[in-house]
């Protein structure tokens, strides 16, 4: 049932910290939940015997409520080690019969995945949080490298975000987009996700996706690689980034491509240029030029935030080499190997045999919680 590392694992003094087989929870990490529970408990010591003053009453009780449930994971995770514990006690012991045994072998499994479980969740808590994991997102995903099969790729990837959006009830809506190959790819598209944690959820998406495959047009089976590059950007309101008309410089133009008569001989196109950062946003897709330029700088202000949170983030991930990439479009994260069945994320070296669950969109939370955990846990080096 244990292996040789199990065993000497459970062997060990738990004075200290429980290391079990895979844990996430380092001393370090254990002695700063050890702080904090007895924060917690001081805190709860004070308010039931009424030491605490009427006028701190209520930053002592946001305090104590703030450290509630990281108090309560940890106890439970140390419930979890106690038990695990006394059941090795009752495996090494040498007057107990099978059936007991086997009843015994299974409840330290339960109790094992419990206990990882809890580590998850105190990991979630203890993270430094992103205050743009709550907000929408606005998608942009630009054909790389690899001519026709690029644009290809461009479309089948945004239909997996598309039917990702719907499985978790978040609106697509699209912004802009640019068709090729009489509308079976995608030169580039631009598309507002709204709904609860979507940036949360997508925003280690963003770098360049590699794909592998026998394009339909080779004769000779032979397999070519194409690229494309997916940006995720946080979507604040007009309270978190406010952007003065004198800051925008506004070019009018006529739209070219599809869009009908009116769309062709009326200037609606509008080409906006934010003055202080250089960034520019252009918008043809609607008829209407107001349309367009709201479009714009919907698309404009996640630029500029963005902006505004890589500077913040910068100085910190440069001085310790531990993010999951560098979050540049310029980054090779992610390759699709059609003919292997196979989808492997580089930065955490995940690699998984479920291609088609993946690019319909129902598997693609089995990569994006690998990513989420490993950023959390690797965050955590920060507050240690």
């Amino acid at each position: 049932m244990f292996s040789r590392l199990t065993r000497a694992w459970l062997r060990r003094s738990y004075s200290t910290v429980s290391l079990l087989p895979n844990t996430r929870i380092t001393p370090a990490l254990h002695q700063k939940l050890e702080r904090l529970n007895q924060q917690h408990d001081a805190l709860l010591a004070k308010l039931n015997n009424n030491q605490v003053e009427s006028a701190n009453m209520a930053s002592v009780s946001k305090e104590l409520s703030d450290l509630s449930t990281t108090a309560s994971l940890f106890q439970d995770w140390q419930k979890c080690n106690s038990e695990l514990v006394d059941l090795q006690d009752l495996l090494t012991g040498q007057d107990h019969d099978q059936d007991m045994i086997e009843m015994a072998k299974e409840e330290f499994n339960e109790i094992l995945e419990r206990a990882h479980t809890i580590e998850k969740n105190l990991i979630v808590e203890l993270a430094p949080k992103d205050v743009a994991d709550e907000a929408s997102a606005i998608l942009e995903i630009r054909a790389g490298a690899g001519g026709d099969e690029a644009a290809l790729f461009s479309a089948d990837m945004a239909r997996m975000y598309e039917r990702f959006s719907q499985l978790k009830r978040w609106k697509w809506e699209i912004l802009a987009q640019s068709e090729e190959l009489a509308g079976k790819g995608l030169k580039d598209i631009t598309v507002n996700i709204t709904g609860k944690n979507v940036f949360g959820v997508l925003k280690y998406e963003t770098g360049v996706h590699r794909v592998q495959r026998v394009p339909a047009t080779e004769s000779q089976g032979r397999i070519h690689t194409s690229t494309i590059t997916v940006a995720m950007l946080p979507q604040p309101t007009e309270i978190d980034v406010q952007i003065k008309e004198s800051d925008l410089k506004i070019d009018l133009y006529r739209a070219s491509g599809a869009g009908g008569q009116h769309v062709n001989t009326t200037d609606s196109a509008v080409r906006m240029t934010h003055i202080p950062t250089g960034l520019v946003v252009a918008m043809q897709d609607e008829r209407s030029q107001h349309k367009n330029k709201a479009k714009a700088l919907k698309v404009l202000r996640a630029k500029v935030f963005e902006l505004e949170r890589e500077k913040t983030s910068a100085a910190r991930r440069s001085s310790r080499n531990k993010q999951i990439g560098s979050g540049d479009r310029s980054e090779k994260i992610r390759t699709y190997n059609f003919p292997q069945n196979r989808v492997t994320d580089h930065r955490i070296n995940l690699t998984l045999y479920e291609l088609d669950p993946i690019m319909s969109g129902e598997g693609l939370m089995n990569i994006i919680e690998p990513l989420q955990e490993h950023y959390l846990t690797e965050s955590l080096l920060d507050t240690e």
